[in-house]
């Protein structure tokens, strides 16, 4: 069975200013998602699921299914802050969507085989898909989860600290959890991070989640009841986020399998702020003149 490609693109780009999902940085104006998608299709998945606001389905079908009819099968599903809330009140003063967690639960119908989520706005690169769809096709199952890890030094940005989930793994590469850092930066060889206490070391070497997970469908049953649960808790909060580590986090404590940490080789980038485009841009170019990606991808 082909895995699928759940592709999170419903965020609001708040901190960016502009419907980057779509931006163009590719030779033909291809967005980051293209790459990811051609990545996924070379290396055998059958189906690309896209998370999207529906106020924008239109634009966003108007871009894709053109280049990708008869490449890969596609679906759309839509997040809103209503989306399988059952009987809870949403509170009206609510924006915010609920986070990554409960966006990969919208896609519940959807998806009924091994799946992979990534973010829309990050670049991957072709070896973590090759990794991501040799898991998904051989290893994963009810009891059998993975993510991604990428080399922390490999994830950095020039233009700042970045906040980066810290992967903690057992001695057979198992996550045991992820440690939220934020302020994370180079100094001379070492890498740092702040937090109230001060500055401490991270290890070089250490692997951390740029939320590339890969799952078994049997993940929206755990998903599907730790939302109800998130909203009973923290619903009324105006700014609670119900995210994927949350799932992973239960998944590992309740004992209900493991969740296996792949290295990847690849060199991750990605657009958190306007400064970020010309890296991202050039970055592209060089994987384009280097022949690792085609001049045109379609």
């Amino acid at each position: 069975m082909q895995p699928t490609l759940l592709i999170l693109a419903a965020g609001m780009a708040s901190r960016y200013g502009s419907m980057k999902q779509t931006e163009g940085f590719g030779p033909n104006g291809e967005t980051i998602m293209d790459y990811s998608i051609y990545d996924a299709i070379r290396a055998g998945f059958g189906k690309v699921v896209f998370i999207i606001r529906e106020d924008f389905a239109e634009a966003f079908k108007a871009s894709f299914e053109p280049k990708l009819q008869g490449k890969i099968e596609t679906a759309y599903v839509y997040q809103s802050l209503q989306s399988l809330t059952g009987d809870f009140t949403v509170p009206a003063t609510r924006t915010k969507p609920w986070g990554t967690a409960h966006a990969v639960l919208c896609a519940k119908d959807a998806i009924k085989e091994p799946f992979a989520v990534i973010n829309a706005d990050d670049f991957y690169g072709r070896d973590a898909f090759e990794k991501a769809a040799a898991f998904l096709k051989t290893d994963c199952n009810p009891e059998q989860h993975a993510i991604i890890g990428y080399e922390l030094a490999k994830t950095l940005s020039a233009n700042g600290t970045v906040s980066r989930g810290v992967c903690v793994v057992d001695d057979d590469q198992n996550l045991v959890s992820i440690a939220e850092r934020t302020k994370i930066y180079a100094e001379g060889d070492a890498i740092v991070y702040e937090d109230a206490q001060g500055k401490h070391n991270v290890p070089v070497h250490s692997s951390v989640s740029m939320n590339f997970w890969c799952f078994d469908d049997s993940i929206f049953y755990l998903t599907s009841k730790l939302f109800s649960k998130f909203l009973k808790e923290h619903g009324n909060e105006e700014k609670s986020e119900f995210f994927i580590p949350i799932v992973a986090d239960e998944f590992i404590k309740e004992e209900l399998g493991l969740i296996k940490v792949i290295p990847t080789s690849s060199q991750w980038f990605g657009v958190t702020y306007k400064e970020d485009a010309p890296g991202v841009q050039s970055s592209i170019d060089a994987l384009v003149a280097s022949g690792e990606y085609p001049q045109s991808l379609w």
